[in-house]
C-alpha cells in the first residue's frame, strides 16, 4: 500500500491557526479489507466552516481531535476496489481529509456524474456550497419575485451562487463584499443589481441606500456588525437566513448577540438556522436543477484552484480569511496547473 502524506491538527489555535496549529505525517495506508476501497486525493475542499472544527466546543459536528487528519471534503480516484458498488477507476466525492490517500468502506460517499459538471465541481457548486445556497435560500428565505434580497460575504462560494438563484427568482440582488474588484464581479459578471463594499464607509447607511423599500430576505454568511446593519434596514415580514459568521471564526472570545435584534419584533421577522444535510433526500432535484442554470449561463460558478501538494494546506486555508480569492477555493494536489 502507499505511503500517504497528511496534515493533522497538532493543537487548538487561538485566534488565526498558525504553523503549531498543524503537523505533516507520512504513514503508509491500511491495507484494505473486504468492501473498501483505496482513493487517491486530487483536490481539497476549503471552507470557513473548517475553523469552527478546530475549536474544542459544542456543535453540528464533534470538534478534530488533536493528532487526526483534517477534515475536509475531497474528490478522489479509487484506486483499488474491493467494494460492490464503488469500482476501481470512479471518481468520488467524499470527507477523505487533507491526505493523499485514504481507505474508506463508502460511507457518506458519492460517485460523481460526469454529465452535471465537473468533478471540481461537486466541491462546490453542485456539493456542500451549492446545496447550501440553494437549501437556505429557497427553504428558508423563501424568495418572491419583487423582493429585494441582501447577501453577505457575496463574492464567496455560497453568496454568489444565492445571489444568482435569487436573481433567477425575479428578486433584486444587492450583495456585501470587500473591496471594489469584487463588487464590480458582482454586478458586471454575477448580475447582481447592485454592491456595498464593507470597507467604504456605513454598511448600515450602504443598505439604507440600495433596499430603500427595506430588506425582504437577508442571507447572512459572517455575522458580526454586518448582521446588525442588515437587522436595522429589515422589511415587514422580513426572513433573515443564518448560513455562518465568518468575520468572528478567529476571535477568542465568542461575540455579544446583535444589538438590533429587536428590529425582528417590530418588523415581524423571523431569523433561522440551517444546515445543508438536513435536506439529503432532495439533494439528487437540487443539484439536477443548478446543473441545468450552469448549462443555460443562468448561474456561473466561479473557482479559485490553487495548485500545490497536501503541505500547502495551511497557507492556502489562510485565503479564507485574507478574502485572496473568488468563489469557491480549492486546493489542488495532482500537480496539473491551475
Amino acid at each position: 500500500m502507499p505511503t500517504s502524506t497528511s496534515v493533522r491538527l497538532a493543537a487548538r489555535p487561538t485566534g488565526l491557526p498558525t504553523d503549531e496549529t498543524w503537523s505533516v505525517v507520512a504513514e503508509a495506508t491500511a491495507d484494505l479489507k473486504p468492501g473498501e476501497f483505496l482513493a487517491r486525493v486530487k483536490q481539497i475542499s476549503l471552507d470557513p466552516a473548517m475553523r469552527g472544527w478546530l475549536d474544542d466546543r459544542p456543535s453540528y459536528v464533534p470538534p478534530v481531535s488533536l493528532g487526526s487528519v483534517m477534515r475536509a471534503g475531497t474528490v478522489a480516484e479509487v484506486v483499488e476496489s474491493t467494494h460492490r458498488r464503488i469500482p476501481a477507476g470512479a471518481t468520488v466525492v467524499g470527507t477523505f481529509g487533507v491526505q493523499e490517500y485514504a481507505v474508506s468502506s463508502g460511507a457518506g460517499v458519492e460517485v460523481c456524474d460526469p454529465a452535471l459538471g465537473s468533478a471540481s465541481q461537486y466541491l462546490g457548486v453542485l456539493g456542500i456550497t451549492g446545496l447550501t445556497a440553494y437549501f437556505g435560500l429557497f427553504k428558508h428565505g423563501r424568495p418572491q419575485a419583487g423582493d429585494t434580497v441582501l447577501v453577505s460575504a457575496a463574492a464567496g462560494a455560497v453568496g454568489s451562487v444565492v445571489g444568482q438563484l435569487a436573481r433567477i427568482s425575479g428578486c433584486r440582488v444587492v450583495g456585501i463584499a470587500g473591496g471594489p474588484d469584487k463588487c464590480a464581479y458582482l454586478v458586471d459578471t454575477l448580475g447582481f443589481d447592485a454592491a456595498i463594499d464593507y470597507h467604504e464607509g456605513s454598511v448600515r447607511k450602504a443598505i439604507a441606500r440600495e433596499c430603500p423599500a427595506g430588506v425582504d430576505v437577508y442571507f447572512d454568511n459572517v455575522g458580526g456588525e454586518i448582521l446588525d446593519a442588515a437587522l436595522a434596514n429589515l422589511a415587514t415580514g422580513a426572513r433573515v437566513v443564518i448560513c455562518g459568521a465568518i468575520s468572528q471564526y478567529n476571535e477568542a472570545q465568542r461575540a455579544p448577540g446583535p444589538a438590533n435584534y429587536m428590529s425582528l419584533l417590530v418588523r415581524r421577522a423571523t431569523m433561522t438556522g440551517f444546515l445543508y444535510f438536513d435536506d439529503a433526500a432532495d439533494f439528487p432535484i437540487a443539484r439536477q436543477r443548478i446543473a441545468s442554470w450552469i448549462a443555460e449561463g443562468r448561474v456561473i460558478a466561479h473557482e479559485t484552484i490553487v495548485p500545490g501538494t497536501v503541505a500547502d494546506f495551511p497557507r492556502v486555508f489562510e485565503r479564507l480569511f485574507t478574502g485572496e480569492k473568488l468563489g469557491k477555493l480549492i486546493l489542488d494536489i495532482t500537480g496539473t496547473p491551475a
